[in-house]
């Protein structure tokens, strides 16, 4: 039976397998594109990014890696050292990935979203870069956070490590996870550019500081009694004389108050 025809992702998948099993790299008589159908190699595309241009690299897997588009003299180099794939400009970029990409970069558009290529990546990692993408725009959550939601509240630096890994920053937005103190600690790609993406996103990186410094973690309004992270929808809807400041869950909860449901702040630790 031809599976070629009765299954195209198929035969492209056994023809990948099959050149993996026959040699460490691809024929050089192969043609780019068709290295890049089956994962073996990656083409990217200059974007318009939140933050400015952005590169973004691809394969037939789905989105593999992004770069600042002031970083494209090296960006190939540094591709092919972490994945050992080579990466070219694309000659003609898929129309629905740039589409979907496009459509994840602006506010307030929906759609299928991307295909990652999250090879080389723990499946650990993996669940951490999926909860990161559960932040919504214009929020942002504690690295304690994402351990919390992923079941393990000991893996804060474990956490912190796999976002630093992430391949495909600003589209995997690990700019949206801050400090357990709410600081904006540090990103692949500077703290410069983290606080661009969060004020493009309609963030304020230095009230999120501020709050820092202060020692607030949560707000809480006092008609629902509930409290949520500064940065969470239903926080920024409480007016002043409402509005209720705590340092940790622990003081929220002595004050009579019960967490988010939609923010999911913690309910025990202080």
């Amino acid at each position: 039976m031809n599976h070629t025809h009765d299954d195209p992702d198929g035969g492209w998948r056994g023809l990948a397998e099959g050149l993996h099993g026959l040699r460490a790299d691809p024929p050089a008589t192969l043609r780019p594109a068709v290295l890049e159908r089956v994962g073996l190699a990656d083409a990217y595309v200059t974007v318009d990014g939140p933050a400015g241009p952005l590169l973004v690299a691809y394969n037939g897997r789905g989105i593999s890696a992004t770069a600042p588009g002031a970083d494209e003299a090296g960006f190939a180099e540094r591709f092919t050292a972490r994945f050992r794939r080579p990466l070219r400009p694309a000659d003609r970029p898929p129309a629905r990935l740039v589409a979907q990409v496009e459509r994840l970069l602006e506010p307030g558009r929906r759609g299928a979203p991307p295909r990652y290529d999250l090879r080389g990546t723990s499946a650990f990692e993996q669940a951490v870069l999926a909860k990161a993408q559960e932040i919504p725009r214009g929020q942002v959550r504690p690295y304690a956070w994402v351990a919390g939601e992923l079941g393990q509240p000991a893996a804060v630096r474990a956490v912190g490590a796999a976002l630093g890994r992430n391949p495909v920053p600003v589209l995997i937005p690990c700019h949206r996870v801050v400090g357990s103190d709410g600081r904006l600690t540090g990103y692949a790609w500077g703290v410069g550019y983290k606080r661009a993406l969060l004020t493009a996103e309609g963030a304020d990186p230095d009230e999120l500081e501020r709050l820092a410094r202060r020692g607030t973690r949560f707000f809480g309004s006092d008609t629902t009694r509930i409290y949520c992270y500064p940065t969470c929808a239903h926080a920024r809807r409480v007016t002043g004389p409402h509005l209720q400041r705590f340092r940790g869950a622990a003081e929220a909860a002595a004050a009579g108050y019960r967490p988010c449901l939609v923010c999911r702040p913690p309910a025990l630790a202080g």
